[in-house]
């Protein structure tokens, strides 16, 4: 095992198990949620969880949103995110192979921000292929080097009917996410100790998305909205705690 890697204690592990039962539960009511409130507890005390086994987990409860809903499932938005992500990822792991990652998260985190500023103002993105697939380019990037990559899909498709935005943005996510981890695999920044590290804390997972199924239809679409920009903020600061706290 990397010695810089060490293995949780119990009261580290009880944490981590915390998180992501509670990540889980934002993930499965609005779409989005898990690495956004995750990443930021990791870059701060977990180093070991980001990004490789947040992507793993995040891309687990993405693949079981979209199957719960995947009746509305937008296939044509999947594939022009989908191929904005690919190259997003190729940039990302250039980047993180080439040049220090944290610029970068700086700079798209700070993008994030002001996306979600100008939405919360009133201003109304439109889901065209161009940008759907832009975003799933920023999405990659986001992704990949810090496991936070919804925001930039979820505020282009943030007026979309809960339901399709859940299973279309998991669907995104969760095939995002494997090419992430491939990619990451093949840079040796992904190990069978991030994957171990994830399936340990996957029961987790899996309780917070049950509860979520109890909580999912009595949040209206306008208060999904809220939350969801609320979310998306968050994910955008964690990325910065995590470029600022890492120095």
């Amino acid at each position: 095992m990397n010695p810089s890697l060490p293995y949780p204690d119990l009261l580290q592990y009880a944490t981590m198990a915390a998180v992501v039962f509670g990540a889980a539960i934002a993930q499965g009511v609005g779409g989005v949620g898990f690495a956004m409130f995750a990443a930021p507890v990791a870059a701060m005390f977990f180093p070991q969880l980001a990004p490789g086994p947040l992507l793993t987990l995040g891309g687990f409860i993405s693949l079981l949103t979209a199957l719960r809903e995947r009746a509305a499932i937008d296939w044509p938005s999947v594939s022009y995110a989908l191929a904005g992500r690919a190259v997003g990822t190729l940039i990302a792991i250039y980047a993180m192979t080439r040049f220090a990652p944290q610029a970068l998260g700086v700079l798209f985190a700070c993008l994030i921000l002001a996306a979600v500023a100008l939405s919360a103002a009133g201003l109304h993105f439109s889901a065209t292929p161009g940008r759907v697939s832009g975003a799933g380019v920023a999405s990659g990037i986001m992704g990949t080097m810090t496991s936070v990559g919804a925001p930039p899909i979820a505020i282009v498709m943030q007026h979309a009917a809960p339901p399709r935005l859940r299973a279309t943005l998991g669907m995104v996510l969760f095939l995002g996410s494997i090419f992430s981890l491939a990619m990451l695999a093949w840079a040796k920044r992904y190990t069978g100790y991030h994957a171990g590290l994830a399936l340990s804390l996957a029961p987790f997972l899996l309780a917070g998305f049950a509860v979520s199924n109890r909580l999912r239809h009595r949040l209206p679409p306008r208060a999904v909205r809220g939350v969801l920009l609320a979310v998306c903020a968050l994910g955008a600061l964690g990325v910065l705690v995590k470029a600022f706290w890492g120095q």
